[in-house]
């Protein structure tokens, strides 16, 4: 099972920001291209009043702050010149639908987004999808009208290109960053799991096309019922069911740092088991990339060129 997409983590709020200009950027891609990477997926295009292009619609509504470089138009040339697929992120109020249950007001915000972006990049030979960027990992209340309004606006004004969705599993290890656990005890079943999410497929299968959940929020023996059951719900409701292999490592106290190389090689192992469609991970840059601020994550690079070389 091979790495084949990755995402662009330009705007976070628990991982470290590395500084990149271009030059940096540039490199990146050149890395990931040498090892088999042909989409990349901006993660979210703001959170908050942080952004990676100058939305009129987000600084007037939002009061987000003016970005110094548009990184949507850098990660789409840069993927034309590499040749890669583009995937364009939505954006996170980080209150509104999260905090405040009000996914109607993220929706309507993100609308707005979805014209802005598509008149403003819609030319771009490689803009190839979309990415619906709110994270849940059950029924939460709303979610399946957000995933369906979202999803069918962004399917409307492109003709029909693909739109992704990566949830996570309510495993033991789903634990927010700011928490010093590692494992709760109050984790979703298999059972529960796989009851909540044929519901939602049932609800979003018109206007979702591709799900790539997280594989870090379970144990590494449970990965495979889990598998198993993503990919049966995803046949079911016709929907296409890749890996988001996150390289980063949930099991240490210190978050996050990048995954033991034996640790990825088993999750990719499963996957394929699995029969998976493609793997993608969260994320690249910080956790993989030889450049990273992290040096063990050059390591982590090379015990996977092994692997894929061997393969």
């Amino acid at each position: 099972m091979k790495l084949t997409g990755t995402f662009l983590d330009e705007i976070s709020h628990d991982i470290p920001h590395q500084n990149w200009g271009i030059k940096e950027w540039d490199t990146d891609f050149q890395h990931m291209k040498r090892m088999g990477i042909d989409t990349v997926i901006l993660i979210r295009c703001g959170y908050k009043n942080w952004l990676t292009y100058p939305s009129e619609v987000l600084q007037q509504e939002e009061g987000a702050y003016e970005p110094p470089v548009d990184l949507v138009r850098l990660f789409l040339d840069l993927s034309e010149k590499h040749g890669m697929a583009f995937y364009f992120g939505l954006y996170d109020s980080g209150k509104y639908w999260w905090a405040q249950g009000d996914f109607q007001r993220e929706v309507a915000l993100n609308l707005r987004v979805i014209d802005e972006v598509w008149e403003r990049y819609g030319s771009s030979p490689v803009f190839k999808g979309w990415y619906i960027c709110q994270e849940v990992s059950r029924k939460t209340a709303g979610i399946i009208d957000l995933y369906r309004q979202l999803g069918l606006h962004c399917k409307k004004v492109s003709g029909g290109l693909p739109t992704l969705i990566s949830p996570y599993i309510d495993g033991q290890k789903a634990i927010m960053a700011s928490e010093a656990e590692l494992t709760k005890t109050d984790a979703v079943s298999l059972q529960e799991h796989e009851a909540e999410w044929d519901e939602i497929f049932a609800g979003i299968r018109e206007a979702v096309d591709i799900v790539a959940f997280q594989d870090g929020h379970v144990d590494y023996h449970q990965l495979a019922d889990y598998f198993a059951v993503n990919k049966r719900l995803a046949d079911r409701h016709g929907l296409r069911c890749w890996t988001n292999a996150e390289s980063f490592d949930r099991d240490m106290p210190i978050k996050f740092l990048p995954i033991k190389w034996e640790k990825l090689r088993l999750k990719l192992e499963a996957a394929r088991a699995a029969g998976l469609e493609k793997a993608i991970t969260f994320e690249f840059s910080h956790f993989m990339s030889p450049q990273s601020a992290y040096p063990q994550a050059g390591h982590l690079y090379n015990r996977y060129q092994e692997y894929r070389n061997e393969h």
